[in-house]
């Protein structure tokens, strides 16, 4: 039987442990490398073969969909399946990127392996729900003159810091949920600024009181 060999890339090493060890458990599977960030995934990437690559948006350093374009700009041909704590948010942009799938993290083992073995072979996965978001973005009237929405270019980690500061948490609180240093929050959070085209932390709340940010629920 052909092994399919996978990378996973997650920054949580006791979920990568549990993933390893149900894809393991699959006689056409083997987990041949893991990443705790982009950087070291973009790098193992580049040394260990692999078919199929089980990637977390919310990676440090690198993000998640900062990895899937920058693979797919260096014409990498491994398979890429998103397996993530954001709900239907990102399903768009992924696949966009280059994504083969899209599953959710509560996804059953089952899905998962069935998500592997489609995406192994080339072909497109992703849930009936999310799969139902796309159609219905695909059908909706597509509105004139739109104004291009600043949020849409922020990063996945962006998007997270950018939540949690309007939510009250300072800096070094931030860095604690989201186990990075204080400096690397302070680095998003001056990004955040920039593409927002905001000089003050009381207009990043407005701005997320005017679009809504703060009655959104799930990932960044």
């Amino acid at each position: 039987m052909a092994t399919t060999r996978i990378i996973l890339a997650d920054d949580h090493t006791v979920l990568r442990t549990g993933l390893r060890l149900l894809i393991d458990n699959q006689p056409d599977f083997t987990v041949v490398g893991e990443a705790a960030d982009g950087e070291a995934l973009l790098a193992l990437v580049e040394r260990v073969p692999a078919e199929v690559l089980v990637l977390d948006l919310s990676m440090p350093r690198v993000s998640g969909l900062e990895c899937i374009k920058e693979l797919k700009s260096r014409g990498q041909e491994i398979k890429i399946l998103v397996l993530t704590m954001h709900g239907r948010e990102y399903v768009k942009e992924a696949m966009a990127a280059g994504a083969l799938g899209y599953i959710e993290k509560q996804a059953l083992d089952s899905e998962l392996f069935v998500a592997i073995r489609t995406v192994a072979s080339g072909r497109r996965y992703m849930s009936p729900d999310n799969a139902e978001v796309l159609l219905d973005q695909l059908l909706s009237p597509t509105p004139q003159a739109a104004s291009p929405d600043p949020y849409a270019v922020l990063t996945a980690r962006e998007r997270e810091v950018l939540k949690l500061l309007v939510r009250g948490h300072t800096l070094t609180q931030i860095a604690g949920l989201l186990h990075l240093s204080v400096k690397t929050i302070d680095t998003h959070k001056t990004h955040v600024m920039e593409k927002l085209n905001l000089t003050h932390k009381s207009q990043l709340v407005d701005y997320a009181l005017r679009h809504g940010l703060l009655a959104r629920r799930g990932g960044a």
